[in-house]
């Protein structure tokens, strides 16, 4: 029954995604001088979004046997997220130093390993959806064995990838580039920052890479654009924009991640996951698309007006 397309991605009945990345303890810097410290990093926060969504989660990462690690274990079992046990782990949990400016966005200073364990006890059924992004998808020498494990994963499951990049970790876009291409290549779901693109392809319109991109494999891809919304278009040709809501803005850590948790949702919920819709997935119609970018939209604009990557559950939404 492993094969079975109307079992995959399933345990006890529910479909399930597969997230891989990093989880890490973000030590969050203001401008007026306070600190505090809390569970952080790309992937997790997607794993989070989707769990307070209502979606069966399994977050495949590298954390600590220390107390850093059994804060993050708790935050996201807490989000109904398991974490997968793997049979090897780092020497402790790593940290991402966020210093917040006036307007509360972020830059980053990271003191992190990431790695991948060689074995770990991933479900029988293979996931409905493989997420990864950021650090995970490119840093060593774990990035190799992201790569190989999206790869192996394509056959049965929908792929999705945000790049999320952190230069601070990554080198020149020149180095960085052939990685996320690669990954862009292996996915059906790209979604990506403008202030991502701009790094990698200076001078270049957000809208044209986008559009390159979704020639090299990718059926969806979705450029987010901060508080004037996401443009998105697909294989197909479908091309449109969506605004985001206006609200007061706390900071945007964790934005684009809440986003992208909605994504994929809200094409879960279209019936549009799975590797055997990838064709319904490319062939996706613009009011289908209008209304899966307008809720990711929503969700973003939540998670901004409050501290932290907090994303909103089904119950905020009104869904629940």
């Amino acid at each position: 029954m492993r094969d079975d397309p109307r079992r995959r991605g399933e345990r006890n009945g529910r479909p399930r995604a597969l997230v891989v990345g990093e989880a890490l303890v973000d030590v969050v810097r203001r401008t007026d001088g306070s600190v505090a410290e809390h569970p952080g990093g790309s992937p997790m926060n997607v794993a989070i979004g989707l769990g307070r969504l209502g979606r069966g989660v399994d977050l495949l990462t590298w954390l600590g046997d220390d107390d850093r690690g059994d804060a993050v274990r708790r935050h996201l079992e807490a989000s109904a997220v398991r974490v997968l046990t793997g049979d090897t782990s780092p020497a402790s949990t790593s940290v991402a130093t966020a210093n917040l400016d006036a307007a509360g966005v972020a830059t980053y200073d990271f003191d992190l390993v990431w790695d991948l364990p060689t074995h770990w006890d991933e479900p029988d059924v293979a996931p409905i959806v493989v997420h990864t992004g950021s650090i995970a998808a490119v840093l060593a020498p774990g990035g190799s064995a992201v790569l190989r494990l999206v790869a192996e994963h394509r056959t049965t499951s929908t792929i999705t990838y945000d790049p999320n990049l952190r230069p601070a970790l990554m080198g020149t876009p020149e180095a960085t580039r052939p990685r996320v291409e690669a990954l862009v290549a292996l996915s059906d779901v790209v979604k990506v920052s403008d202030e991502d693109l701009e790094w990698l392809h200076p001078g270049v319109a957000p809208s044209d890479i986008a559009e390159e991109w979704a020639r090299l494999g990718p059926g969806l891809v979705v450029v987010t654009h901060g508080g004037d919304g996401a443009f998105a278009c697909t294989a197909a040709g479908v091309r449109l924009a969506v605004p985001a809501p206006r609200v007061e803005v706390a900071d945007t850590v964790g934005a684009g991640d809440s986003f992208m948790a909605g994504l994929i949702d809200g094409l879960w919920s279209a019936g549009l996951l799975g590797a055997d819709r990838r064709g319904a997935l490319a062939d996706v119609n613009a009011a289908t698309l209008q209304h899966v970018l307008a809720r990711c939209a929503r969700i973003a604009a939540i998670t901004v007006s409050r501290a932290g990557a907090n994303p909103p559950s089904s119950v905020e939404l009104g869904e629940g």
